[in-house]
C-alpha cells in the first residue's frame, strides 16, 4: 500500500530492471503526482483530484539547469549513466516546454555523456499533439505503454483521465513507423468489485494483433515489483511472462521480459 514520489527534478542514478543505470528526469511536481491516467497499480500512487492540489511545475531552464549540473558532476566522478530517462511523478508529456526540454537534453547529452541514450517513459495519452509526437521522435527510446487491446480494461488498469480513445492511440503508435517500443504491465486482481487479468489469452492473443498493427521495434513486459495504491493486485509470474514472450518472439517482434 505505502508508494512513493520522487522529490527531485533530477534523481539518481538507479539502476533500472529495464534500461541500466538510469539518470532520472522528473518534470512533474516533486510533492504530488500529475497525470493523465490514474493507474491502479502506480508505484506513486493515486493522481490527485484536479483542484485538490496546486500544480508547480519546474521550468524548462530550471530542469536545464540542474541536469548540467549533475551531468557534469558525474563526467568528473567518471561514472556516466547508460540512459536518461523521462519518468517521475506522472506523465512527462504533460510538461508545456516537454519539446523544448527533450531539445535542451540532447544538447547536454552530446557534450557530457555521448554514449548514453534518452528514454521517455510515456502512457501514450499526449502523442496525438505534434509537438510531443515530434520530441518523441528525438528519443533513442520512445517507451510508450498498451497494457490491453480493451477498452474495459485499460478502463480499469488504467483510469484515463479525459479524452481517450484506444484505437486512436493505437493509430498514433503506427505513425512512429517503428520508431517505438510498446511497454505492458501485466497484472491480476479486483478493482471496485471489478476482477481483471490482462495475461489471459483472449487478452494476450487481442494484444499480439495490436503488436503486429504497430510493428513496434521492441515490447517490453513486466509486472509490479513495488508497493501498490491497493492490496488486491497479483504479480505475475516470470514463468507467466514468459510464455507471453515467446508469443511475441512467435510473431516476430523483438521482447524485454522484466519480473
Amino acid at each position: 500500500m505505502a508508494t512513493f514520489l520522487f522529490d527531485k527534478i533530477i534523481f539518481g542514478p538507479v539502476s533500472s530492471r529495464r534500461l541500466g543505470v538510469s539518470l532520472g528526469i522528473n518534470l512533474l511536481p516533486t510533492d504530488s503526482k500529475f497525470c493523465s491516467f490514474d493507474c491502479i497499480y502506480c508505484e506513486c500512487g493515486w493522481t490527485p483530484e484536479k483542484g485538490t492540489v496546486k500544480t508547480v511545475l519546474p521550468t524548462g531552464a530550471e530542469v536545464r539547469e540542474k541536469l548540467e549540473e549533475k551531468l557534469l558532476q558525474m563526467q568528473q566522478e567518471n561514472r556516466l549513466p547508460d540512459v536518461i530517462t523521462f519518468a517521475g511523478n506522472g506523465e512527462p508529456t504533460m510538461h508545456p516546454e516537454f519539446e523544448t526540454i527533450i531539445n535542451d537534453t540532447l544538447e547536454l547529452r552530446d557534450r557530457f555523456a555521448p554514449e548514453a541514450r534518452i528514454a521517455v517513459l510515456s502512457n501514450a495519452s499526449r502523442i496525438h499533439q505534434k509537438r510531443v509526437f515530434n520530441a518523441l521522435l528525438k528519443a533513442d527510446d520512445n517507451i510508450q505503454k498498451l497494457d490491453s487491446a480493451f477498452d474495459e480494461t485499460v478502463r480499469i488498469l488504467n483510469q484515463p483521465r479525459g479524452r481517450f480513445k484506444l484505437w486512436e492511440v493505437v493509430d498514433e503508435l503506427c505513425n512512429f513507423e517503428g520508431k517505438v517500443t510498446v511497454q505492458t504491465m501485466f497484472v491480476r486482481g479486483s478493482f471496485n468489485g471489478q476482477y481483471v487479468d490482462n495475461t489471459t489469452d483472449e487478452e494476450v492473443n487481442a494484444w499480439l494483433k495490436l503488436i503486429e498493427i504497430i510493428a513496434p521495434k521492441k515490447v517490453m513486459i513486466y509486472t509490479i515489483a513495488r508497493d501498490t495504491p491497493i492490496n488486491t493486485l497479483q504479480k505475475v509470474t516470470k514463468k507467466d511472462l514468459e510464455k507471453i514472450a515467446r508469443k511475441v518472439k512467435g510473431v516476430g517482434f523483438d521482447v524485454q521480459v522484466s519480473a
